[in-house]
């Protein structure tokens, strides 16, 4: 009987590929892409570029300030990004809290960018979809 998580592979091996490990990495570029994308709006938002809403009102602090945060989140995204990459399951997790990190942040970052924000909340929360259902250590081990 086969797990709901493994698929046999079409070659003559008779071995077994695991779908999950195609899922966590799809999430570790993903965690890529946006802790990127952080940075380029964090460094934005610090040096209060013309993209951002210039009346928006924060729950606290500034652009600036929320700007930091985005940075420092992004640069934790790609700590995090590599964790995942190189199978380390205390990385899936800080991934996982770095990731819910981030869609409440840029939450909080939707009156600067609304669209934006939005954008990297969805993308957040597919990385963080493909890290819990498929990052378990039954789901990766070969």
């Amino acid at each position: 009987m086969t797990s709901a998580t493994t698929k046999p592979t079409g070659g003559t091996g008779g071995g077994r590929r695991l779908a999950g490990h195609g899922w966590v990495t799809f999430a570790a570029v993903l965690l890529a892409i946006i802790g990127c994308l952080n940075l380029i709006s964090g460094a934005a938002a610090i040096a209060q570029s013309h993209v951002f809403v210039a009346s928006a009102h924060y729950v606290f602090g500034s652009l600036r300030t929320w700007g930091w945060i985005t940075l420092i989140v992004g640069v934790l995204q790609l700590i995090g990004c590599f964790g995942v990459l190189a199978g380390n399951q205390v990385a899936r997790w800080f991934a996982v809290a770095v990731i819910a990190i981030s869609a409440l942040n840029q939450m909080f970052f939707i009156a600067a960018y609304p669209v934006w924000s939005l954008a990297i909340i969805a993308m957040d929360v597919v990385a963080l979809w493909a890290l819990c259902a498929y990052g378990s250590r039954e789901n990766l081990a070969g």
